[in-house]
């Protein structure tokens, strides 16, 4: 089957990005990996650290037939932000979970494809070096931020991808295009990304600390935080590849509006769980999420904040609890000062 033909079939499923890759070991990328892992990068990602580690350097480990990799983009980014005032989320959870939208597609592009063939369907949960793979399929580069950037339609898209054992001429990893551009490493609050770029320390990293940490943000991190309460997009926000982005079409990526935290600083686990079913937003988990809104009050260093933050000092949960007395002090220092 030809590549050409596959990207057709992709488009027919949803996806603006297609391409094909070889289903072998990358020396060089496996290699890097398994150092950022070594030195600690990932945190507390156990995920990324465990046995599932080497497995990621080698596609058959997942797929022992697999003799291609089909890559898949799905666009996401909205023009409509889903945010409360002074708290900021992720553009990316700004809809339905996208594991599942992607998975979606994918499974009607396997239906697709010659029967008789292996297939295996992977979204960001396999352990696979997923925007390597995607380079080499010519999806993009990638880039200083550690995003995989396409030159046309920039970054904000969902990866996806299916080991076959298909044999289909693979494309060709376009050029790194960020040349002397620095604005996302000048950009972070924190410091996360390496100053010569294309290397994350996770440990400093907004998203992790509000998305993957389940326990306490180290607290001369938490400035660095702003108003984020779920993930953070400035890397992605100051990129110039990203000024002219698309839009999705995509119903399921359509921004869901949320109140003011306030309200959020009082959802309790049942409405948490019930405001944010079929959302990214799950993955933070109730205490969590509370220990964000927290911080976001706290460094927005707006007295209306007070009375929900003593509310939220008050709360069993020791993390809510430390999280928002420290908000509490942030409330009595001048703007601008930590």
């Amino acid at each position: 089957m030809r590549a050409d033909e596959i990207r057709r079939l992709a488009r027919e499923c949803g996806f603006e990005l297609a391409g094909i890759a070889r289903a072998e070991p990358l020396a060089e990328d496996g290699r890097r990996y398994l150092d950022w892992v070594a030195r600690g990068m990932a945190g507390a990602m156990g995920y990324l650290t465990d046995r599932r580690a080497t497995i990621r350097t080698d596609p058959k480990l997942l797929l022992p037939t697999a003799r291609s990799i089909i890559c898949v983009g799905k666009l996401y980014n909205s023009d409509q932000p889903a945010a409360a005032a002074y708290g900021s989320i992720s553009r990316y959870a700004w809809g339905a979970d996208y594991h599942d939208v992607v998975r979606r597609g994918l499974e009607n592009l396997v239906e697709k494809l010659p029967a008789g063939a292996d297939y295996k369907i992977c979204v960001d949960t396999a352990p696979l070096l997923e925007r390597s793979y995607a380079r080499q399929a010519g999806l993009g580069w990638i880039g200083k931020n550690t995003c995989l950037i396409n030159q046309d339609q920039g970054s904000w898209f969902f990866l996806g991808e299916i080991l076959t054992s298909l044999e289909i001429a693979p494309d060709a990893p376009p050029p790194d295009r960020c040349g002397t551009c620095t604005r996302c490493i000048d950009a972070c609050p924190t410091q996360a990304i390496a100053p010569e770029g294309y290397e994350l320390d996770a440990r400093r990293c907004v998203s992790y600390f509000t998305i993957e940490l389940h326990g306490s943000v180290p607290e001369d991190m938490r400035a660095g935080i702003g108003h984020n309460i779920f993930g953070c997009d400035i890397c992605q926000d100051v990129c110039p590849w990203n000024r002219d982005a698309p839009v999705t079409n995509d119903p399921a990526f359509e921004s869901r509006q949320y109140t003011s935290l306030e309200a959020l600083a009082a959802i309790d686990g049942e409405s948490f769980a019930e405001t944010f079913r079929s959302s990214p937003i799950q993955r933070a988990k109730h205490a969590g999420f509370l220990r964000n809104v927290a911080i976001a009050m706290g460094n927005s260093k707006d007295e209306k904040f007070r009375e929900p933050l003593k509310t939220l000092a008050r709360n069993s949960n020791d993390m809510i609890a430390e999280h928002a007395r420290w908000a509490l002090q942030q409330l009595s220092q001048p703007a601008g000062k930590a």
